[in-house]
């Protein structure tokens, strides 16, 4: 994502567009049914990126040129790797992967054991910068 920010009057043109579905100052959400509509016009009917762009009458000067590039190269990865469905749903804000863990509704035996083993990882962590401190030291 670029560094673009979008004015009042962008974000109202943006949003009177059918492809649209939500627009920040920042981002650009377009609807399921477009992004899929466009993978296959770019792998059947051979249409670039700003060809479809262009006629789904979405400004390339205010979205950013290379933008159509960008969301057409990402909707095809999901595209190939998931299929049509996943392109279909809304991903974002949805991944249960990754982050910090979720301390909430675990019982005591659960908090002590995560301590005992983030004490464990933190003592292994101590002795191992021990260790570099005493080869630099040689």
């Amino acid at each position: 994502m670029g560094k673009r920010i979008f004015s009042e009057d962008q974000i109202k043109k943006l949003l009177a567009n059918p492809n649209v579905f939500r627009c920040s100052n920042k981002s650009i959400t377009y609807i399921n049914e477009f992004k899929v509509l466009a993978v296959k016009k770019y792998y059947d009917e051979g249409y670039s990126a700003r060809m479809i762009f262009e006629e789904a009458s979405i400004d390339r000067q205010i979205i950013g040129l290379d933008s159509p590039d960008n969301c057409l190269q990402r909707w095809r990865t999901i595209y190939k790797t998931k299929g049509e469905d996943k392109l279909k749903t809304e991903t974002r804000g949805k991944h249960h992967k990754g982050g910090r863990p979720k301390i909430r509704g675990l019982t005591d035996a659960d908090k002590i054991k995560r301590m005992k083993i983030e004490i464990a990882y933190l003592k292994a962590e101590n002795d191992f910068l021990a260790k570099l401190r005493a080869a630099k030291k040689r």
